[in-house]
Formats: structure tokens, sequence, C-alpha cells
């Protein structure tokens, strides 16, 4: 019985074979996915990384638009089809972020995702809730965005701009080849010009910074690394940037900005946090992720910040990243001819995103200027054009002038203002010379900041061990 039952069911499904064979052969169309419409919504940076990284190849998603913010002049122009990939067949609008509700009812976006940084958890909630009220889902990006890299990688990141991350990056450079590596730094972007040109970016020289024509932000942060003799890299594609890099290279260093994290695996993670704004390092997005992943957490100015702030700090790093080790250090601040300032009427510039969206009132050009007994005149009542806009746009701001020069008019205004002010001297505390940029009809003196760590450890102990054993 089992053998004729066996036979039975053979024929059983040879008859439906057949009878499927006699049918006519017209297959169901395929089920075409519809593709979800999002918006970017961004400052020139993380942005584009991760349209590049999570978008570009993405058949599920169409990006419709990106929206500007923080960076004047960046809105109001596009992402070149050419980088874009074959799925768009026109250039990416950029629009400003003020519309952005009216955006997403205009072409039904579904989803938003915010791709930039340096912002309060209130601020980051404010935009969930009106990109919400409009209709659409608020979305945030993590650490799947981050590129793996033959070569290894230490990134310096902070909780906030204005830390100190840039002398600690050129400090672990300092350290790393004393230690005999060949390093390269890739910094975090700042394509504000032609994105086809500025998709791979080498900075080698004074000449390489002329030919690009960088804006003053760009060159606060790419010369200190050419007076090292270490190449600098920067752009719009980190792919692409990182195959070119790591020809180069025996180790990279991230040079991360505006308290982003980094968009490559770190093989070691230094983050820096400022005990001048105790509480910032667990309230601001997405700075607190930073924390969360450090290996190693430099506390800086601790010479500048009362006690009971750095304690505060130590607390906070302790109950949310107990793993990570604490180096405290001082940011130490010099300036050429300091017996010229003693008694004069100086006015003080400091670095344009650390006074903006950095939100700090001063930086290293005030410490110089008061230690050295200067009377700091306010740069506000000589302020020009976009210079004067900024001061409105930033009321925190005081006597300070912000070394804003996004655009060449900008760089004009910032030099008219210069120009303008009744004063015997310029303290120049941004990290790049003005002297080199401006004309002005007064002295200029130069504001230096290195870093300097108190106490064991130290981050050379913490380097040398984690990459030699």
């Amino acid at each position: 019985m089992q053998k004729e039952g066996f036979v039975m069911v053979k024929k059983r499904a040879k008859t439906k074979v057949n009878k499927a064979r006699k049918q006519p052969q017209n297959p169901e169309p395929q089920h075409i996915q519809p593709q979800i419409p999002v918006i970017i919504m961004g400052a020139a940076g993380r942005d584009y990384h991760n349209f590049l990284t999570t978008f570009k190849n993405n058949h599920l998603y169409k990006v419709i638009a990106f929206t500007a913010a923080q960076i004047p002049g960046i809105e109001n122009r596009a992402f070149p089809k050419e980088l874009a990939g074959p799925n768009y067949h026109e250039d990416i609008p950029v629009f400003p972020e003020t519309r952005l509700p009216e955006l997403i009812k205009e072409h039904n976006i579904q989803e938003v995702y915010l791709s930039y940084s340096d912002l309060s958890f209130q601020e980051v909630m404010e935009k969930a809730s009106k990109i919400l009220a409009a209709g659409a889902k608020f979305c945030l990006l993590g650490l799947s965005t981050m590129l793996r890299t033959e070569a290894p990688v230490v990134a310096v990141t902070a909780v906030r701009t204005g830390a100190g991350k840039s002398q600690t990056s050129r400090k672990v450079a300092s350290i790393l080849q004393d230690l005999g590596y060949k390093v390269v730094a890739i910094r975090h972007p700042m394509p504000y010009g032609n994105l086809i040109q500025q998709e791979v970016q080498r900075f080698a020289s004074a000449k390489d910074l002329q030919h690009a024509h960088v804006t003053i932000e760009e060159r606060e942060e790419y010369e200190p690394w050419i007076r090292m003799s270490v190449p600098v890299y920067a752009g719009v594609d980190y792919k692409k940037i990182l195959q070119e890099a790591e020809q180069e290279a025996d180790l990279i260093i991230w040079d991360g900005g505006n308290n982003d994290f980094s968009f490559y695996k770190p093989d070691l993670h230094i983050v820096v946090v400022d005990p001048l704004r105790p509480g910032h390092e667990i309230s601001y997005y997405p700075g607190f992720i930073n924390l969360l992943t450090a290996d190693i957490v430099v506390i800086n100015k601790v010479t500048n910040a009362p006690r009971k702030n750095i304690q505060q700090v130590i607390k906070n790093i302790r109950k949310w990243n107990p793993r990570a080790r604490i180096i405290k250090a001082a940011s130490q601040v010099s300036v050429e001819h300091p017996e010229s300032i003693a008694g004069k009427n100086v006015l003080v510039v400091e670095d344009g995103p650390t006074l903006t969206h950095g939100g700090l009132s001063h930086g290293a050009g005030t410490v110089a200027a008061l230690k050295h007994k200067g009377r700091i005149i306010d740069a506000r009542q000589f302020a020009v054009g976009s210079i004067k806009d900024t001061y409105a746009k930033y009321p925190h701001l005081g006597r300070e002038l912000p070394a804003m020069g996004y655009s060449k008019q900008q760089v004009k205004e910032l030099q008219d203002t210069l120009n303008n002010a009744k004063c015997d001297l310029i303290i120049d505390g941004s990290p790049v010379n003005l002297q080199h940029i401006i004309r002005v009809n007064k002295p200029i003196l130069n504001v230096k900041y290195e870093l300097e760590e108190l106490g064991k450890p130290t981050l050379a102990q913490l380097i040398t061990k984690h990459f030699k054993g």
C-alpha cells in the first residue's frame, strides 16, 4: 500500500505539472517599489556624506532636495548630478532651511534626515517637531555612515565647536610622527564652492590654498597642517578621498569639525570636552555620541575653568562612558610681541565658527589681550555688511570680531570693518594669519595656542601603548 500510495502521489504531481504547462504563460508584472521622497537637512558637509553613503545608489529613496543652514551663502545652489550618480538625471537643489515646511507639503516628502551638527537637544527636537507637524518623518543616520579603511585611523572629535580639537589633532600628529608614522590628515568637509572641483582636495602648500581659492574658515583649518608638513585632504566624496590618502599614509588622522562624529571607523577615538561649557558634553547633537564612543577624553582649558565645572564634566564622563581614559589639559596661549599690548586699545579677532554656532563669546585672542593688559574695544560699532548681520544673527556675541570670510565679498567686509576700527592694533586669535589674506591699516599680532597635558596619563603614553603595544 505504501508503494501504491507513493505512485499515486507521483501521478498527481505529474498531472499538476502537465496542467501548468498547458496554461498560457502570462506571468504577473513585477511589483515596482515606489521611491520614498526625501529631504536632507544640512550645512554643506555631513549632508553630502550621508547622501553618498546612504542614498546615492539606493533605489528605494529619491532625494528631492537639500536644505542649508549655519553657513552663509550655501543655499540656492545645487548638488551636481555628476556626483549624484545614475539615479539622478538633474542637479539636486539646495534651499534655505526656512522653506522646509512648505517643501515637505509641495513634494509630499515622507522622510527628512537631519544631517548637520553642533545643535542643542532643544534645537534638534524643535526641528523634529516642525517636520512632524508638516507631515513627514524625522530621521537621523548614525555610525552606519562610517567608512572602513585599510590604514589605521585616529579620530579626533569634540563635543562642541571651539573645545580645542584642532590643537589636540596637531598634538596627536606630532606624537605619531615621533613614533615614525607617515601621517596624513583628512579634515571634516567645508565644500562651499564648486562641488565638482572640490570632490577631492589635497593641500600641502600655500600655493594649493591659493589655487583652490579657499575661504577663511578653510584656511584656518588647513594652514596649521601645512605648517607641520602634514598633507591634509578634504572635499565632498570621502570614499574617493580615502582612496587617495591611503596611497601616501601609514596612518590617518580624522580631523573632525563642528562636533560631528567621524566619517571613518576609528581604531582610536579621542574626544575633546570643554569645562567652560559644562553639561554641553551630554546635551548637544551629535557631540554626545562622540562622548559615548570615546576611547580617550581630553578635558581642555582646565586652567581657565572653575573647579566645579571640571568636576561636573568628569562626573558626566564617568557616568556615560566609564571605560574612557581621561586626560586633563590646558590651552596654552602665546602672542608675538606681547610687550606692545599693555595700555593699548586693541581689537580682538577670534575664530568665526567658535564664536558663531559654537556659542562662545570669546577665544584665545581675548585671553591674550587680557593677559597682557590690553584695552579691548567693541568691534560691533565698526561692523559693515554681512559682518554687521552676523552680530544680529548671533546676539550672544560681544565686543570680539568673528573672522567671517565665506566669500570674497565677506572677506572685503571683514577688511573694511578692521580698517574702520579706531584702535592701536589688532590681536588675531583666529588659526589663520589674517595678514596673508587682507590688508589693514594697523599692526596685527598673531596668537598661537597649543595643547599642554597636565599630569598622567599623557596622550603620548596612551597612543604609544595602543599602536606599539
